[in-house]
C-alpha cells in the first residue's frame, strides 16, 4: 500500500514538473518576439527637424515701434516653424532679468533680448549660457558679456543721417542736441554719430551747442522738462534741436508750441513713428529716420531659428560690447522728410497714406 502511495505521488510530481517547464518554454519563445522598449521611444520615427521655442526679452512695449516688433517678430518666428515666448519688462531692469531667467527655466531654446540697461543685463547672458542657451542682442547692445550675435541697424548712421539733414538747412546757429537714455548704448551711438558731423562745425565756430543732456528712461516727459531748461538757458534763442527719437522729438515739439516756436526751429528724430511722420507733414518736425523693422524682425527671427537648430550662420561685421567682438549683422536706415514720405514709410506700407494724412488740411 505505501509502494502504490509512493508511486502516485512520483507521477503526480513529473506532471507538474513537465506542466511548469512547458509554461516557461512557451513564454521565453514569447518573449523574443516583442520589442525590448515601446516603439514610440525609438529614435527612428522622428521625422523632420524639431521644433524650437525662442525667447524674446523686451525693454518695453510702451512705444509705437516696439509693438510692431513684437507684432512682426512673432509672425517672422512661427513663419519659420518656431514657437516664440515673449515678455516685457517695461524699463524695469530687475524685471527684465527675472522674466528672462523664466523663460530659461521654460526651456527656450534660444533667448533674444532688447536690453533696457546695456550693462546689467550681461547678468542674463551669463545665465543663459550656463543653461546652454545662446543669446543674441537685438536693435541694442548688451554690454562686457559674451554675446553670440547683434542684429540691428547702424545706429551711428541714423546719428548722420540726423545731423546732415539739420546741417543742411541750419549750417550755422545754437544747436540743442536732445539724447536719449544713458543706459542705453544706442544711444552713444546715435550721438557719436551726430556729433562726427556737427564737431567740425563747432571747431570752425559754425554751430555752438547749447544745451546737450540724456533723457532718464527715454520718458517723454524728462525730454519736454529738458528742452524747456533749454529753452530757459538760451533765452529761447534755439536755431535747430536734433533728438534721439521720435517719441523725445515729439516732447521737443510740445515745448516748442507752449514757447509759439513750433514749426520755425527744425527738429530731427528717429523711428519714423506715425505722430512724427503726420509732424513732418505739419510741418513742426523736420526729419526722422526710418528704419524698416519687418526687415529687422525677420532677420532676427531666421538667425535666432538658425542658430536654435544648431546651423552655422555667417556674418561679416564685428562690434565691439567692452569684451569681445561681437558678430553682427547691421542693417541700413533711411531719412525721411516731407519729399520721400510716400516713397518710403508708405510704400513699405509702414503707415497708411489714409493715417499719415488724416487730419492735415
Amino acid at each position: 500500500m505505501k509502494r502504490l502511495f509512493f508511486v502516485l505521488n512520483i507521477g503526480v510530481f513529473l506532471f507538474l514538473l513537465g506542466t511548469i517547464l512547458s509554461a516557461c518554454e512557451k513564454d521565453q519563445n514569447l518573449n523574443t518576439k516583442l520589442p525590448l522598449q515601446p516603439i514610440s521611444d525609438s529614435k527612428d520615427v522622428i521625422t523632420g527637424p524639431e521644433q524650437v521655442k525662442i525667447g524674446f526679452a523686451m525693454d518695453t512695449l510702451e512705444e509705437e515701434r516696439w509693438l510692431k516688433d513684437k507684432m512682426l517678430f512673432k509672425e517672422s518666428v512661427e513663419a519659420l516653424g518656431a514657437e516664440v515666448k515673449i515678455m516685457a519688462a517695461n524699463g524695469d531692469d530687475a524685471l527684465q532679468v527675472w522674466q528672462a531667467e523664466k523663460m530659461i527655466s521654460q526651456g527656450v531654446d534660444l533667448l533674444v533680448i532688447v536690453p533696457h540697461n546695456a550693462e546689467s543685463t550681461a547678468a542674463i547672458v551669463k545665465k543663459a549660457h550656463q543653461a546652454g542657451i545662446k543669446v543674441i542682442a537685438y536693435d541694442r547692445l548688451v554690454k562686457n558679456a559674451e554675446l553670440d550675435m547683434y542684429v540691428s541697424y547702424d545706429n551711428e548712421q541714423v546719428g548722420v543721417l540726423q545731423a546732415q539733414t539739420i546741417t543742411s538747412i541750419v549750417p550755422r546757429g545754437n544747436y540743442v542736441y536732445i539724447g536719449g537714455a544713458v543706459t542705453d548704448n544706442n544711444a552713444y551711438l546715435v550721438k557719436k554719430g551726430v556729433f562726427s558731423v556737427l564737431q567740425p562745425l563747432i571747431d570752425k565756430g559754425k554751430i555752438t551747442v547749447v544745451f546737450d543732456d540724456w533723457t532718464k528712461d527715454w520718458l517723454p516727459s524728462n525730454a519736454k522738462e529738458n528742452m524747456k531748461l533749454a529753452l530757459e538757458v538760451s533765452a529761447n534763442q534755439i536755431d535747430a534741436v536734433i533728438a534721439a527719437n521720435d517719441a523725445t522729438a515729439g516732447a521737443v515739439v510740445e515745448a516748442l508750441e507752449e514757447q509759439g516756436l513750433a514749426g520755425q526751429i527744425p527738429v530731427a528724430g528717429q523711428d519714423a513713428e506715425l505722430a512724427a511722420v503726420k509732424r513732418i507733414v505739419a510741418g513742426t518736425q523736420t526729419m526722422t529716420v526710418y528704419k524698416p523693422i519687418k526687415a529687422l524682425t525677420e532677420t532676427a527671427a531666421n538667425l535666432a531659428v538658425k542658430l536654435a537648430r544648431g546651423e552655422d550662420v555667417k556674418t561679416v561685421k564685428q562690434v565691439n560690447n567692452g569684451r569681445i567682438d561681437v558678430p553682427s549683422i547691421l542693417l541700413s536706415p533711411i531719412a525721411v522728410e516731407q519729399s520721400n514720405i510716400n516713397d518710403t514709410v508708405i510704400a513699405d506700407e509702414f503707415h497708411t497714406k489714409e493715417d499719415v494724412f488724416r487730419g492735415q488740411q
